[in-house]
């Protein structure tokens, strides 16, 4: 094996590994969105874990941030506008990836 061959072979693996990070710190943001969305609305408990859930649910069916987006939007109408939300989002999606890079 060539070392251009070794080098592609590191940078596939880097960028699996960048996508697979970023899957679960996306999938942790929206979990933890769910769990602050829920908290608004008045969910506790396996409440709350089951809309937090749902928030989850929402990224997986359509990729991108938008649908999570608008599911909270809607589902928090009037308790929370849409500059708070994407701020939230910002916010955990940080808390995310520590949380995340303190697993590994």
């Amino acid at each position: 094996m060539t070392t251009f061959d070794e080098r592609e072979q590191a940078f596939e693996a880097m960028f699996v590994h960048d996508e697979e990070m970023r899957f679960k710190a996306e999938a942790r943001r929206n979990k933890l969105l769910g769990l602050w969305a829920a908290g608004l609305l008045g969910k506790v408990g396996e409440a709350a874990d089951a809309y937090a859930r749902e928030v989850v649910l929402a990224d997986v069916e359509e990729a991108g941030d938008d649908d999570v987006f608008r599911k909270v939007y809607a589902d928090l109408e009037g308790k929370a506008d849409g500059p708070t939300i994407r701020a939230k989002m910002i916010e955990l999606m940080a808390e995310a990836k520590r949380q995340i890079a303190s697993e590994a």
